[in-house]
């Protein structure tokens, strides 16, 4: 029996360190590839990593990306429990980014940290609108989520470009002949408060937080523990009287709530307005997909998820300077972002290919165990005889 626990322990442990395995073979290819390039591989990684922690400025930089993938990150932990996967926090950001920025240029009667907290809450509940249509769709009328928070995704962006264009354009922007697709900026009292004098901003701890919060939610509450089961099976949960539908809504509503506020602390933390170039990317910087590696890298753990986007904000910050330093063209830089994601989520899907074969390996022991004889009533027969 000891041998079998630790077996089990040490199995567990692999399944851990299978994303970290799987970002270590995707830099040693990455490595091959800047080899034929005629690039140094050591000074490529030294540069990446000088530009991500080399000093207090770019570990600052570091975290102001983390924030946002940590904040999708940890809703993704959310759905993804709960069996639903949710591709559309690129929407959900933008969505939320919207209304939080309508409230913040319209309602400056008021004090500034109320203003703010007004903003947050807005981005907030506009992700988790934009995030509970796809799960009521999911629930009631057995549409596939991957497909439609996906559209929901191209709706995000055309509604952006709209209302950029249009009735949130910069007043100063809507007189000129060559108009940029942007809001006003935000004033400086509804700003989130940022370290000086680095651009790190409020926005990273309160991630944090919400991160050990969504922790105890997942996992020390009636909610979560619903939540998880309707994840871990649907049938068995509703047997038990929970029901389904209503947490696999709200699984996708929490997970677009926490991308909606991660757009709103781009805005009130780093662009203090919001400008897009036309695509969704152009606002998000791709955070709402990057999240969702950051969440699997984490092994769909909201504190896991933490050093996870810290090391996926790294990639993305380091990766600008070792372009600098070494030369090599932006398209080595996705690629090599690209792979880290590929055989991260590849790792995901071994992870629960080992899981399953260890649950059929202690079903079948289970089943050839003989039952424990009773040792009374076999002194009884014996005395019998």
């Amino acid at each position: 029996m000891k041998k079998l626990l630790q077996s089990e322990w040490i199995s567990r442990l692999i399944d851990t360190l299978l994303p970290v395995f799987a970002a270590m073979i995707a830099l040693l290819l990455g490595a091959v590839m800047l080899f034929f390039l005629k690039v140094n591989p050591v000074e490529a990684y030294k540069a990446l990593w000088d530009g991500a922690f080399g000093s207090t400025n770019a570990f600052a930089e570091t975290l102001v990306k983390a924030t946002p993938l940590l904040l999708v990150g940890i809703g993704i932990c959310i759905s993804f429990r709960g069996d639903v996967i949710n591709i559309g926090g690129e929407g959900q950001m933008i969505i939320g980014a919207v209304l939080a920025t309508w409230v913040g240029l319209n309602f400056t009667g008021l004090p500034g940290w109320l203003t703010i907290t007004l903003s947050m809450l807005a981005g907030f509940l506009g992700g988790a609108i934009w995030g509970g249509i796809p799960g009521v769709l999911k629930a009631y009328f057995s549409v596939n989520e991957i497909l439609s928070t996906v559209m929901m995704n191209a709706i995000a962006v055309q509604l952006m470009n709209f209302l950029l264009r249009g009735p949130m354009i910069d007043p100063a922007q809507a007189e000129m002949a060559s108009q940029i697709p942007q809001t006003a900026r935000l004033e400086e009292i509804f700003r989130l408060p940022r370290l000086a004098p680095t651009r790190l901003h409020l926005g990273a701890l309160i991630a944090v937080i919400l991160a050990i919060l969504v922790y105890i939610l997942l996992w020390r509450t009636t909610l979560g523990y619903r939540i998880r089961a309707v994840g871990q099976n649907q049938h068995a949960s509703r047997y038990a009287g929970i029901n389904v539908k209503r947490y696999m809504v709200l699984a996708l509503l929490l997970s677009g709530a926490f991308a909606g506020l991660a757009g709103a602390t781009q805005v009130f933390g780093v662009n203090y307005r919001m400008i897009t170039d036309g695509s969704s990317s152009g606002f998000t910087g791709s955070a709402g997909f990057n999240g969702i590696v950051a969440a699997l890298f984490g092994g769909l753990h909201p504190i896991l998820t933490i050093p996870a986007s810290i090391l996926f904000g790294a990639l993305l910050v380091g990766a600008n300077k070792m372009q600098r330093v070494v030369q090599v063209p932006s398209a080595l830089i996705t690629a090599l972002n690209g792979l880290v994601v590929v055989f991260v989520v590849s790792s995901e899907v071994i992870r629960k290919r080992r899981q399953r074969r260890r649950e059929a390996v202690a079903k079948h022991e289970n089943e050839s165990t003989p039952p424990p004889s009773n040792g009374k009533q076999i002194s009884q027969t014996e005395a019998g005889s």
